[in-house]
């Protein structure tokens, strides 16, 4: 059994209960991002390399590692949250496939090859940094969600910077940065492949964005059909259900 700290707990990560997960309220714990995320991402299914960035405690390259047989390697600049994230990959017995580094994205030094993944993913702050009186009163909350180490521009460089030559970079974000995110894309030479919207209920505006480029590619973005997560009644929707569930 692995230690548990403060307030962790270990919840269930999938639906089957094969795969457990520490999670802290005042530290970190996943949200339907990082789920939608992995699920969105292309991987390659039997071999190569995965690269997830600002990795909080590892739950997408968990979740990865149930549609694909690559390697997989987190980062995370929190050094409370890293160990969340290597507790639940030894809590998991998926030290052969994945790792995690303890670093800042904009340096994460000589750990990791530069242009060698296959697919690089990331869930990033998603707020421009405030002023100091406009930050949450947890740290480990505002450094999650706020670009308070990392801008956008340093998460999109950092992702050319890893993925290889015509390998992919996935992300989700807030629909808001959209403009942000297809123009540093295409200045670090990552071509727009792919967006989905995501919505709460039909009727709602869209709350989430997902996103895919290809490092070096041709021209050509396709907009897959929306995505709504709740119905009126507020039960998930069936393709919901399916993603949350799989």
């Amino acid at each position: 059994m692995v230690a548990l700290y403060d307030d962790e707990r270990i919840d269930y990560l999938l639906a089957d209960e094969s795969m457990k997960i520490i999670q802290s309220p005042t530290a970190f714990s996943f949200s339907l991002d990082a789920i939608l995320l992995a699920h969105f991402a292309y991987v390659p299914i039997k071999r190569g390399s995965i690269l997830d960035l600002c990795t909080g405690n590892g739950v997408i390259p968990l979740l990865l590692s149930r549609k694909s047989q690559a390697k997989i390697t987190g980062v995370e600049i929190q050094e409370r949250i890293f160990h969340m994230a290597e507790r639940n990959i030894e809590m998991n017995g998926l030290e052969d496939r994945l790792e995690v580094i303890h670093a800042d994205l904009n340096n994460i030094g000589p750990d990791l090859q530069q242009s060698s993944f296959d697919v690089v993913t990331c869930n990033p702050p998603y707020f421009k940094t405030p002023s100091k009186n406009e930050h949450n009163h947890n740290e480990y909350l505002t450094i999650a969600r706020h670009e308070v180490y990392c801008t956008l521009e340093d998460v999109v460089k950092a992702c050319k910077l890893y993925v290889r030559p015509g390998g992919k970079v996935a992300m989700v974000h807030r629909p808001d940065r959209l403009v942000d995110i297809i123009t540093l894309f295409r200045k670090y030479k990552l071509e727009p492949k792919r967006i989905q919207l995501v919505y709460p209920k039909k009727g709602k505006e869209a709350n989430m964005l997902l996103v895919e480029g290809t490092r070096d590619g041709k021209p050509g973005l396709k907009f897959l059909p929306p995505l709504y997560i709740y119905n009126s009644d507020g039960n998930y929707t069936e393709e919901a259900e399916g993603i949350i569930y799989a």
